[in-house]
């Protein structure tokens, strides 16, 4: 299908070309910086649309991008001169089964929407800590959330899934249909608080939580991160932001040996897990520019939060260009019992840390120089890559047609890339979807 009026006729769902209304608004991105300007942006609204975007994009040449909730710094649900197929505007529902657990939820949907349709039934699932994420991209990615360690990784707990390929079927992947597909797009009443430290209490604050961090994955019920950055007023902090799926007394106990340092703000308390995932919504505002960076967790915390490296951030932060530096101590216990093979996410890993870089005026230079001071941050930090969805946009594969399979990919999947090779090769042979980190047919 090569001609627009054609797919124009079929197609169900809304498209958006550059001379249309709202093309502006159809190719913005959580982060400014990682939009493109496509030339056909297809809001689908159901997975034939799907299947006749991709038809009407690999005959007309056009470089494919998927888009669900948006959040990607890197730009890989952005297409330059390109297609990009958007579930946001329609395939974005939840409905929640209560009696069999389960939840159907729309790729185009955003982790709000699946934690109020769950809360309902008293219920909830592991999801991005930052509720304006896109279920579908987190869950690709493995997603870590604040349940990972009782429950595992957004991945872990997903049974099925309807997947279009790049030949336009439709088919149904789950351990038993499809199950190789399954298996390559598994991966390819709480308590929160944020207590907030000064800066000369960063060495206390790292000595407590090499106490902690040990045994933290004994309950599941325990998790953290922390913030080393500027705050609003420009003054140089540490924030704990803490879970605890308990009591308000329970949570305060388990985290007794950071209260004892003194921290010089406390929020903690108890509140519904549908509002734990917008807290950190704060450091994430849509409409600005981003730049992320993921590096490993050391073996001890105090590596994490040492003076050389929130000093080198804090001397990197200036005019519009805000720079965090977030360890997160999710204990991977859980996550690393799944069996290695079952999944292509690897599960020898300790954890991550996140360098987010944050500006406003979106030019060249700004850019170049969040790239460098998140790259600069790295060299200090342990080696190794993070987790998939915290890659910068260099970082991510290239989105050339033919170019060998980069050391990212094949450190990101360890031994399971070769298997990733040869279902590359089944599903899509020519390499229509190349975003993100790029698996070369075998």
């Amino acid at each position: 299908m090569t001609d627009f009026a054609s797919l124009k006729k079929q197609f169900k769902g809304d498209l958006v070309t550059p001379s249309d209304p709202g093309y502006e608004e159809a190719i913005d991105r959580w982060a400014h910086n990682a939009a493109r300007r496509a030339k056909v942006v297809a809001f689908v609204k159901d997975p034939q649309d799907v299947s006749l975007a991709i038809k009407y994009a690999k005959a007309n040449a056009l470089p494919i991008a998927i888009r669900g909730g948006g959040h990607s710094a890197a730009g890989t649900s952005s297409s330059e001169d390109g297609l990009v197929i958007d579930l946001s505007r329609y395939i974005n529902g939840v409905t929640v089964d209560a009696e069999k657990r389960l939840a159907y939820i729309g790729g185009g949907a955003v982790w709000k929407t699946v934690d109020h349709a769950a809360i309902q039934h008293g219920l909830a699932t592991v999801g991005g800590t930052v509720n304006h994420t896109g279920v579908g991209g987190l869950a690709l990615g493995g997603g870590y959330g604040w349940l990972s360690a009782q429950h595992g990784l957004v991945i872990d707990n997903l049974v099925q899934a309807t997947v279009v390929p790049a030949d336009g079927s439709v088919l149904t992947a789950n351990s038993s249909e499809n199950s190789d597909l399954f298996w390559a797009i598994r991966g390819g009443g709480c308590n929160f608080g944020v207590i907030a430290f000064t800066p000369d209490k960063l060495e206390q604050v790292g000595a407590a939580l090499d106490k902690w961090w040990p045994n933290a994955g004994s309950s599941g019920k325990a998790c953290l991160t922390g913030v080393m950055t500027r705050g609003p007023d420009g003054n140089p902090c540490i924030v704990i932001s803490f879970f605890y799926n308990g009591s308000e007394a329970e949570g305060r106990e388990h985290y007794k040996d950071l209260y004892d340092i003194g921290p010089v703000a406390d929020t903690a308390k108890e509140i519904p897990y549908e509002e734990v995932n917008a807290m950190q919504n704060a450091l994430t505002v849509p409409g600005f520019n981003y730049y992320m960076k993921g590096v490993l967790l050391s073996d001890t915390p105090s590596k994490d939060l040492r003076r050389e490296v929130f000093d080198r951030a804090l001397s990197l932060s200036k005019e519009d260009l805000n720079v965090a530096i977030i360890p997160e101590f999710v204990p991977h216990d859980k996550i690393n019992s799944v069996p290695a093979d079952a999944t292509p996410y690897r599960r020898n890993l300790r954890g991550n840390t996140l360098i987010l870089i944050q500006w406003k005026e979106h030019t060249p230079e700004k850019g170049k120089a969040a790239r460098a001071a998140a790259h600069e941050l790295a060299g200090l930090m342990p080696k190794g890559e993070g987790y998939g969805n915290y890659a910068g946009t260099d970082d991510a594969a290239s989105s050339k047609i033919g170019v060998a399979p980069a050391e990212k990919s094949q450190e990101l999947f360890g031994q399971r890339y070769p298997r990733l090779q040869a279902i590359k090769k089944k599903y899509d042979p020519e390499m229509i979807f190349h975003k993100w980190f790029l698996i070369v047919p075998a």
